[in-house]
């Protein structure tokens, strides 16, 4: 055991913080809702819950997202030479492509068939007054074109995702090509790679205040209340989110992988509670990836691969809300889609996904384009709008395990998944930030000589 583990001993982990961030958050928050202590522009809430737990939430989620580009880019160059086959590499796209799809398609056709069967939104007479504004649902061939990146600094500085993993893909190949006069350029982007790395790490170590804010600040604007119209479908989606997280995706993985999915779901809770602190599949890349890789023992190689593509295609948590959310909007005006409909909505939920940026949100956004496919009233999005937010977080705690999943699968099927770091219930677990100090004192010397 190296000393640095050894140093660790006796510290509460990361995760262990992390959750008890979680807890006190969802206490003090719905405290202080209960207790109506954050009226519109009184102290607490301008002070308090928009003042402090926004800016100190932000500014966290801000640099995880500082970290995404780079990260995805130095690491997925860096996973494409690492793969060192270019056939290799076509396998494990393919491979990864089609688990993704297949876990969308699966979430929202159960999605469907639960909400139909429940009956959610029969019945009632529900008016809104919110509006949403949706937008007409991009064809299949743009999304292809849009793959591929005409200007691909703005591509990183815009961060579209497809475009950036396009392009690193075609750079990672491209060094395989040039072979031994790339070396150094390798070298370089290794190491780029392992600082960034290490800035996650340090990063990570603010994170139990930084979901603390989060949460606080969500329940103190949302409370219980505001569930109470909307039990019915809140309850149908948990219950669908669950079913997926806790059998689904688990079966999937045993199916494909025979891993222990035990040993998965314990080591993934750090991960989950990340994704639903912060609601973003993107902000949350370097949680997943370092999660992937240190603690399940996928070969970076693969995981550089699957967790970025995954965290832009594969969407199983907001198709869910999608499959829920259209029953319970399709009852509630009394408009019958039939199978047809429904077919439509999930190959349109399938085909929203690719391409679709994981962040806060985005769910309602391509809600409206199934909505508008399959002739749904845009204005009935208002109904769901109060207790998205918290749904939200949930629904992208699914979304960064199905990505977990898939790459232990595809490395497992590639030989590329070391199984004694994936049984080792204390590999990766981080107790704190270790500082090599003879690092430090050789890097000193090297900047003063």
């Amino acid at each position: 055991m190296s000393n640095a583990a050894s140093n660790g001993e006796g510290k509460m982990s990361l995760t262990a913080k992390v959750i008890v961030g979680l807890v006190a958050g969802i206490l003090l928050g719905l405290t202080i809702n209960i207790l109506g202590l954050n009226p519109a522009g009184g102290f607490v809430d301008t002070y308090i819950t928009n003042g402090l737990f926004h800016v100190v939430g932000k500014m966290f989620v801000n640099a995880l997202k500082m970290l995404v580009v780079p990260l995805v880019l130095f690491s997925l160059i860096c996973g494409v030479c690492g793969i060192g086959d270019i056939k290799m590499l076509g396998r494990v796209g393919s491979k990864s492509f089609g688990l993704y799809i297949l876990t969308t398609a699966i979430a929202i056709a159960v999605a469907i068939t639960v909400a139909v069967i429940s009956g959610i939104g029969s019945g009632m007479d529900m008016a809104t007054e919110s509006a949403f504004s949706g937008r007409e649902a991009p064809p299949l061939s743009q999304v292809l074109i849009d793959i591929i990146p005409n200007n691909p600094i703005n591509a990183l500085s815009e961060g579209e995702m497809l475009q950036i993993i396009f392009f690193a893909i075609l750079m990672g190949v491209c060094i395989l090509m040039v072979g031994k006069p790339a070396k150094k350029l390798v070298e370089l982007i290794e190491v780029l790679n392992e600082v960034m790395m290490k800035m996650v790490t340090v990063i990570m170590e603010i994170a139990p205040y930084a979901v603390f804010c989060l949460i606080a600040k969500a329940m103190a604007n949302l409370g219980l209340a505001l569930f109470a119209q909307l039990i019915g479908y809140v309850v149908v989606l948990i219950a669908v989110l669950m079913l997926h997280l806790f059998v689904v995706i688990p079966f999937i993985l045993k199916l494909f992988s025979s891993l222990s999915v035990t040993t998965f779901l314990k080591k993934a809770r750090n991960m989950q509670v990340f994704a639903f602190s912060t609601a973003s599949s993107n902000a949350t890349i370097p949680v997943t990836l370092r999660t992937v890789t240190e603690r399940l023992g996928v070969r970076n190689s693969v995981g550089s691969f699957t967790v970025p593509f995954g965290a832009t295609i594969n969407m199983d948590g907001t198709a869910i809300m999608q499959g829920v959310a259209t029953v319970f909007i399709a009852n509630i005006y009394g408009v019958d889609l039939g199978l047809a409909g429904y077919v439509t909505v999930i190959m349109m939920a399938v085909l929203a996904s690719i391409g679709t940026a994981g962040v806060p949100g985005v769910g309602l956004i391509m809600l409206s384009m199934v909505f508008a496919q399959v002739g749904l009233p845009l204005e009935g999005i208002g109904l769901i709008l109060g207790v998205d937010r918290l749904l939200d977080m949930v629904r992208t705690a699914v979304n960064v395990t199905g990505d977990a999943a898939v790459s232990c699968i595809v490395a497992k099927s590639e030989g590329k998944l070391d199984e004694s770091i994936f049984n080792d219930p204390k590999a990766g677990v981080v107790a704190g930030v270790d500082i090599d100090h003879d690092a430090e004192k050789e890097l000193a010397d090297v900047a003063k000589g």
